[in-house]
């Protein structure tokens, strides 16, 4: 799945009915998540009956609809991501939740369709940049990708993941060195001159980067934001990690620490009772259901009232 990504039937409806968009696609989300993918296709019915104009949540729509084996709805769902923007052709190729629709004429269309308008979007585009932006996307994901697997396998404290967590820090280092030397001559440079994944690049790069780095490339971002050039959201993870960096408080609430007992808890934090304001400027889910990856339940009154401890545990005054 993923560029991201649902309740329950007739026991819910009286709830489900008087959530907002943003809840519905959370909880459908959650749903996929879990594996309920007829649950999660409901709750994008209910979310679309509301609004459709998001790519990446009919994209994720079309992901859960392909799993229940529903053949028609999940090419309608993808048509209409396409006809929102999406246009990540490559991603959507390779991705094995869509498995069951290649060897259907729609989906034979929807490619070829795609296909056109991505050749037409990259004769404008720098090639040999985009296949190096890709080669490090690649390059940066791929073993992030393993830590659950070979975590559960092993344990995470294991040596397996150990040896993977070095791997991935020799990996950054290389990573860095290229995408500084790209944004130091190209500057942030949008998707429309690399596309959609390559662009994601830089921000991955970056957040995986050094304090000082970080620093450095922050204005950057706020920039190509401004410009409309990368993510609010983007954004918003790389002010956090800055903050807290710079012993602040975080102001999205993106970054989780973890006690000596792996019990997982939110880093301090700026103005609680507004964080899911500002999340939703950003494009964020709300807070509750972010956190629910792990394991915490948030509780912005319990959390105020611990908030001092974790400033002290954090060494954030």
């Amino acid at each position: 799945m993923k560029p991201v990504l649902l309740l329950i039937t007739c026991l819910i409806c009286s709830v489900t009915y008087g959530q907002n968009y943003s809840q519905l696609v959370n909880d459908a989300n959650e749903k996929y998540l879990e594996k309920e993918y007829k649950k999660s296709v409901e709750l994008y019915k209910r979310a679309f009956a509301k609004e459709q104009k998001s790519r990446t949540d009919f994209y994720n729509a079309g992901c859960s609809a392909a799993l229940t084996g529903d053949v028609t709805l999940a090419l309608s769902w993808l048509n209409q991501a396409f006809s929102n923007g999406f246009v990540n052709i490559r991603h959507m190729k390779s991705d094995s939740d869509l498995n069951s629709l290649h060897k259907t004429q729609g989906w034979k269309s929807l490619v070829a369709t795609m296909q056109a308008k991505v050749d037409q979007l990259e004769a404008n585009y720098d090639k040999p940049l985009q296949a190096k932006l890709l080669a490090i996307y690649d390059d940066d994901q791929k073993d992030r990708q393993r830590i659950e697997e070979i975590g559960k396998k092993y344990g995470y404290n294991s040596k397996e993941v150990d040896k993977l967590w070095k791997t991935i820090a020799y990996k950054d280092s290389v990573n860095l060195l290229n995408v500084k030397a790209i944004l130091d001559q190209y500057g942030w440079v949008g998707e429309d001159k690399v596309g959609p994944q390559a662009n994601t690049t830089l921000f991955l790069v970056i957040q995986h980067a050094d304090l000082a780095t970080q620093q450095t490339y922050l204005p950057m971002m706020r920039k190509a934001v401004a410009d409309k050039k990368a993510e609010p959201s983007a954004l918003a993870l790389l002010e956090d990690r800055v903050a807290l960096g710079e012993k602040r408080r975080q102001t999205y609430g993106s970054q989780i620490g973890e006690d000596s007992t792996g019990t997982a808890y939110v880093l301090p934090l700026a103005d609680p009772d507004n964080v899911d304001k500002r999340r939703a400027e950003v494009g964020l889910t709300p807070l509750a259901e972010y956190v629910k990856h792990w394991g915490i339940k948030w509780d912005v009154d319990d959390y105020k009232k611990q908030l001092p401890a974790i400033e002290k545990l954090e060494g954030i005054k």
